[in-house]
């Protein structure tokens, strides 16, 4: 047992007992105002793992962006163009054509960094800023008049033998991740560039291509996303990605993921994720407002970026 816990990463170890003092302190303050302690129910927590889904499914394809020392800014357009895309089309082919608006604009970040050697922060916010145009120019500045498919409601809010849909989707696209990253050449490239780049560029490996691949990965898992949240509201709307850009670098950086690449697991990202969603839940309880969440979130990965980005840079 010792041994075990032993091999946990220190940021998983943090992150899990930042989980359980957020659960104490949420529990504390409700007895004490309002005379129940809801954040240990099953119910809640099963709640709070649905929700938390949407963020970690950003956050998972944002890690695979930042092993590599880069980082996706498009994340809140792309997914709300993936929303508004599949809403607009409707019907079976909803999901497919909300795939297919964030695969192009995985393909764009990708080329843009990977050939034309823009840095990402840059080049992405830009590609922000133009799906977030096109999707004015689409809704003529208003929400769209369409809703969600019932599958996209079902994948969103249904219930599979008492567990969330939407956490098997999460747990698969997860699944496949881990097996690109643990299994697969595609892995081991995205370590080895995140630790540096040239050294794996001249070692035959062909760092273009890489590039692309995580960046698609990563606006995929934005807008599959989404898709998701599309199926939650029932709708989609201007600006719904806006609020999870932070939320999920936060989490990826909470896990461990080192900012600067070259080191991390999707196991720490996804108790980043759940421990951001369980903090989001208890601060609102506690009627924190908006512009003090963000400070929380900011102050986070700055600290985290201190303690763990210097010291992996150090190590290696």
């Amino acid at each position: 047992m010792k041994s075990w816990i032993e091999n946990i990463d220190k940021p998983i170890k943090y992150a899990l007992g930042f989980i359980v003092l957020v659960l104490i302190v949420g529990n504390i303050y409700t007895l004490i105002n309002l005379g129940t302690m809801p954040f240990f129910s099953p119910n809640y927590l099963l709640q709070q793992l649905q929700v938390a889904s949407f963020l970690g499914l950003i956050a998972t394809g944002m890690m695979v962006v930042i092993l590599l020392g880069h980082i996706d800014l498009s994340v809140p357009w792309t997914l709300t163009c993936a929303a508004m895309t599949a809403t607009a089309v409707g019907g079976d082919g909803a999901m497919l054509a909300g795939l297919t608006a964030g695969l192009i604009i995985g393909l764009i970040n990708g080329i843009g960094v990977a050939f034309l050697r823009v840095p990402s922060m840059i080049f992405t916010l830009g590609v922000n800023t133009v799906v977030q145009g096109l999707m004015i120019v689409h809704t003529g500045g208003y929400a769209p008049q369409t809703a969600s498919t019932p599958i996209m409601n079902f994948l969103a809010t249904g219930y599979i033998a008492g567990i969330p849909t939407a956490l098997f989707v999460w747990a698969a696209i997860g699944g496949l991740i881990i097996f690109m990253l643990n299994r697969t050449p595609m892995g081991r490239y995205l370590y080895a560039m995140g630790n540096r780049e040239v050294a794996a560029y001249l070692s035959g490996v062909n760092t273009r291509l890489i590039l692309i691949a995580a960046f698609v990965i990563c606006s995929l898992c934005a807008a599959m996303a989404g898709i998701l949240l599309a199926g939650y509201s029932a709708k989609a709307y201007q600006g719904m990605g806006d609020l999870y850009l932070l939320p999920a670098i936060a989490a990826v950086v909470i896990g461990g993921t080192n900012i600067l690449g070259g080191k991390g697991t999707l196991a720490g990202t996804v108790v980043g994720a759940i421990l951001i969603v369980l903090l989001q839940s208890v601060l609102s309880v506690m009627q924190m407002p908006e512009a003090g969440r963000q400070i929380i979130y900011g102050s986070v990965i700055i600290g985290m970026l201190l303690v763990y980005g210097r010291a992996e840079k150090k190590e290696s």
